[in-house]
């Protein structure tokens, strides 16, 4: 335990830190994990996937502003969402042959 006058008020604000940080990374986390549940649900509308991506992006890009995580991180996870988006979308336009 800290003895100091200032150590006591660093231990008290990086506690605080902490506790904001983990929340925001869980929503962020959370969030991620909606988007992959709806683009693997093949009856949600386009326009919502689209929107609900755009939507991560930007808290993906806010979150590495904020150096909650690292910015290549970010960069990478968006990437991997957006090739799910762009998978999802070709697989319906996909033509269906039938045996003949």
């Amino acid at each position: 335990m800290p003895h100091t006058k200032s150590a006591k008020k660093a231990l008290r604000q990086s506690t605080k830190r902490r506790l904001l940080n983990r929340s925001q990374r869980s929503s962020l986390r959370t969030l991620i994990k909606k988007f992959i549940a709806l683009v693997a649900d093949a009856a949600a509308p386009q326009e919502e996937k689209e929107t609900q991506f755009r939507l991560v992006s930007r808290r993906l890009d806010q979150a590495a502003a904020r150096n909650l995580i690292h910015s290549n991180a970010a960069s990478r996870t968006k990437s991997r969402l957006a090739a799910r988006l762009n998978k999802a979308k070709a697989a319906p336009s996909a033509p269906a042959h039938a045996p003949a």
